[in-house]
């Protein structure tokens, strides 16, 4: 994005003061004699002021006293908020807790969609999976799309992102392309000469695989045979890339070959090359656990122990009250029903859509092992955040700890993912932690959305916020200075251009979701009912209550809407 004053010289501005044209004169009118070139820039000026008086957020690096940060992001995959030591000591995260433990936690803190493609779009643009196209998984971000590292490598920042990406589909076709995609995502010889630019950012070292899913190559894969021969790691992978068959629970690849390694590896001497070259630098560590399938080296995969899981208690009648796909998920031969009722051409599938009747003792294996990734992850983040120390650059570096989306291990009977909208799909984990910018060991209720993220990275940043962030500035809020910066958060859930398309606005006290196309839909209290367990949508009592949302709702959607540009004349 270009600064203010180029703008309105790209515009033309300049030409009309060295013309004498008074800004807002119509086309042969002058306004006297030409200026001299100081006039002309302080009209330029001027003129540039006025225009962005009070729209944009002021550039930060200009206040006495403020420098600009490093912003080391480090996210999970599918991630449920409660999978975390400071909010259950029962999972052991104790290098994220030390991170809590220097910064700020945010308990309210939401995704803009409860998968990942729409989400880590939505984290790379500033917009919501409705505004930058990537609706839903899938589907691809334009590579037209003005992504945030334009803007950071334009401000001089050094921007790399290590682990998963997923921009873009496992298959591509040639209207929509995708590097992400077989059979190119196998093709060592082409990822040893690629890392970037992608999406903004100046260097990728890209993975696309899920544990030993059959998904493995890219820069992952190259990193294996450097350190053990080629084709080394094919034995710990699924069929036809590899020679497994599917692996679950304990896997066998050493751990030292783990992707966990190679990000943490990565992150360590990518962030020592930028601090040893003085450069300020954006760098996203993007982890794939605990996403499944449930499967980690051991002694990980052995560390929780089945018998000692305690499973989410739910009542029988929980769906009653639901609409019908939430009432299918407990229904034998639930995925064909599905697919009769919901399957649109251009949709498909939908994740989430087929039976979540899971027996108790295979539940409890699943979250043994879930909890085992995510304690594996927190190891090898830790690492990160020694390198951090090592380096002595705490201090002069922001670092934002979140996960993309939810995820469900039994909570209302339900399993993974889907098109659901309760807070264990959609609400996420949030730490912020910058020492003697941010409050140290502090808790914030205030309401957070992924997609200020964005807004919030480049005030730390020091830089103009472009004009299509649709997100808000959180900035004041992280540093203790403002309460709220928000009342309400929106998420979006799209799996079908109609028939599952879905929003969710979330205000303090309540959560209200509608459907394209539909009466039904879910209002719950949740200062009331936490667990979600009484759907008001169609109680008589409580039709002031949703009337009064809705329109709020109808607000909220209004003022999302980003603006490509300013007006920047009359007409």
């Amino acid at each position: 994005m270009c600064t203010r004053r180029d703008f309105v010289k790209a515009a033309g501005l300049s030409v009309a003061a060295a013309q004498g044209i008074a800004p807002g004169a119509a086309a042969g009118e002058t306004g006297g004699a030409a200026l001299a070139p100081a006039s002309q820039q302080a009209l330029i000026d001027q003129v540039a002021a006025e225009a962005f008086a009070e729209k944009h957020t002021p550039p930060k690096v200009s206040r006495e006293g403020y420098a600009r940060h490093n912003i080391l992001f480090i996210t999970s995959d599918q991630h449920h908020y409660m999978a975390m030591g400071y909010h259950n000591p029962a999972v052991k995260t104790p290098n994220l807790d030390r991170l809590a433990a220097r910064g700020v936690v945010f308990d309210r803190a939401y995704t803009v969609n409860p998968t990942c493609t729409p989400t880590r779009a939505s984290l790379i643009t500033g917009k919501y999976p409705s505004q930058h196209g990537a609706w839903s998984l899938g589907t691809s971000l334009a590579e037209s799309e003005p992504c945030i590292g334009d803007d950071l490598a334009r401000a001089g920042y050094r921007t790399a992102l290590v682990g998963k990406a997923h921009f873009q589909p496992l298959q591509g076709t040639l209207e929509h392309p995708s590097l992400e995609a077989y059979p190119v995502l196998q093709d060592l010889d082409f990822w040893r000469t690629f890392n970037g630019p992608f999406y903004g950012f100046e260097r990728v070292e890209l993975a696309r695989n899920h544990a030993d899913e059959a998904h493995v190559g890219q820069h992952y894969a190259l990193w294996m045979e450097a350190k053990g021969g080629k084709d080394c790691w094919r034995d710990w992978f699924a069929k036809p890339t590899g020679t497994q068959s599917r692996q679950y629970g304990a896997w066998n690849i050493p751990e030292d070959y783990h992707y966990n390694v190679w990000i943490s590896e990565r992150t360590n001497a990518l962030m020592e090359a930028y601090v040893n070259e003085g450069s300020p630098f954006f760098l996203w560590s993007s982890y794939f656990d605990p996403h499944p399938p449930y499967l980690l080296p051991e002694p990980w995969a052995s560390m929780y122990d089945p018998a000692d899981i305690e499973l989410p208690e739910f009542p029988a009648d929980k769906m009653d009250d639901m609409p019908l796909h939430y009432r299918l998920t407990r229904e034998e031969g639930a995925r064909l029903e599905y697919s009769k009722r919901y399957q649109e051409h251009g949709g498909s599938g939908t994740h989430g859509f087929h039976l979540h009747r899971r027996p108790d003792e295979k539940l409890k294996e699943d979250i043994a092992y879930y909890y085992g990734m995510v304690s594996m992850m927190d190891h090898y983040i830790g690492k990160t955040l020694e390198k951090v120390d090592a380096l002595g650059i705490a201090d002069k570096t922001l670092i934002v700890f979140t996960t993309d989306h939810g995820h469900y291990h039994g909570q209302h009977g339900l399993y993974a993912k889907g098109s659901f909208s309760f807070e264990d799909g959609i609400r996420v984990p949030l730490i912020a932690s910058l020492p003697g910018v941010l409050p140290e060991g502090t808790r914030s209720s205030a309401l957070q959305s992924l997609v200020d993220l964005p807004p919030t990275f480049f005030t730390f940043a020091g830089i103009d916020h472009p004009w299509h962030f649709a997100g808000v500035d959180q900035y004041e809020v992280w540093r203790g200075e403002a309460e709220r910066a928000r009342d309400h958060v929106i998420v979006e859930n799209r799996h079908q251009p109609t028939t599952i398309h879905q929003k969710t606005y979330i205000s303090s006290r309540y959560k209200v979701t509608i459907y394209c196309n539909q009466e039904y839909g879910e209002l719950f209290d949740l200062d009331e009912d936490p667990n979600e367990d009484r759907n008001l949508w169609d109680m008589a009592e409580y039709a002031p209550l949703k009337s009064e949302l809705l329109t709020k709702f109808l607000h909220a959607e209004l003022a999302k809407e980003s603006i490509p540009m300013p007006r920047i004349a009359g007409a």
